[in-house]
């Protein structure tokens, strides 16, 4: 039986690892410390909850041991956030990464799986290339791209197998949809079921790859179970849909009640993912799309 830990396994892309993980018969230990600003946490009793950070590295030994494959999704992981508080993103995501895989390669891991981000392609053309140079337009993206790094380093000057995967706007079951930095359709949802507009930031022209958190946590368990050759660990995977939408298509597929707020500063207009790398690394592919998830919504 493989053994897996799952850092911000209790979120909303961690707890669908876990899930899937215990699903295919690992034995999983659930890390996280319940700082991010959700609406609930999922904590599966099929696991090895543990309410801890990824900065104590007392708790991350005593963890690791006998641990297979690492699945990295604690973060600070919100761009308004980042910018009030950037130490603490840094703090978080950078040291908390390096602290990670350093005790992952003293516990002898077969593998770990980070969670980055698709901002780190920031004003780029799209489709995104995993070749595309960096543009980082905020604290978030520099701290995810900075942690990316690291893992690249951990794999070719210690050998410990990294892959780093640049998720683009993951949707679905258990989303955020408390706050004005929770995910779009998080936000759209809950005030339709109030009763409220749904509130656009800027014109509603922006375009985002938006894919299901499932297909996500497939991907997940696809990189950690199957061969590869060295030479493509520590290197970054898109995972995205390979198609965007509007974000007023995507309000207009949930009601007709809109009103149009002020945009945000150090958020790209546009991004896309091209997820062939991902494809022919892992034989991944997605199984819905955004629309048809949101009108099974209704």
């Amino acid at each position: 039986m493989f053994k897996s830990l799952v850092t911000g396994g209790a979120g909303f892309i961690g707890s669908h690892i876990v899930d899937k993980l215990l699903f295919n018969g690992h034995k999983v230990i659930c890390l996280d410390n319940e700082f991010a600003d959700n609406d609930q946490f999922y904590w599966n009793q099929s696991a090895q909850n543990v309410k801890g950070d990824i900065r104590d590295s007392t708790l991350l030994n005593s963890l690791l041991e006998g641990v297979d494959y690492v699945f990295h999704c604690a973060a600070e992981s919100r761009i308004g956030p980042a910018i009030e508080n950037p130490l603490n993103t840094f703090d978080i995501n950078i040291m908390g990464t390096a602290n990670l895989l350093q005790c992952s390669r003293e516990a002898g891991v077969k593998r770990l799986i980070f969670s980055s981000t698709s901002s780190a392609y920031g004003l780029n053309k799209v489709p995104n290339v995993e070749s595309q140079p960096e543009d980082c337009l905020n604290p978030y993206s520099v701290s995810k791209v900075s942690a990316e790094k690291i893992c690249t380093l951990y794999t070719q000057l210690y050998g410990l197998q990294t892959i780093i995967f640049r998720y683009f706007n993951v949707y679905g079951e258990r989303a955020p949809k408390k706050g004005q930095y929770c995910p779009v359709i998080g936000i759209f949802l809950r005030q339709r079921a109030a009763g409220q507009s749904l509130t656009i930031v800027g014109d509603g022209k922006q375009r985002r790859d938006f894919v299901y958190v499932g297909d996500v946590a497939n991907a997940n368990f696809l990189a950690a179970t199957t061969i590869i050759p060295n030479h493509m660990f520590g290197q970054v995977y898109n995972v995205g849909q390979g198609y965007n939408i509007s974000i007023n298509d995507i309000a207009k597929l949930i009601s007709d009640d809109h009103i149009y707020i002020p945009s945000r500063e150090g958020e790209a207009f546009e991004n896309l993912a091209d997820n062939t790398k991902l494809k022919t690394t892992f034989s991944w592919k997605p199984t819905i799309t955004v629309q048809q998830w949101i009108n099974n919504q209704s």
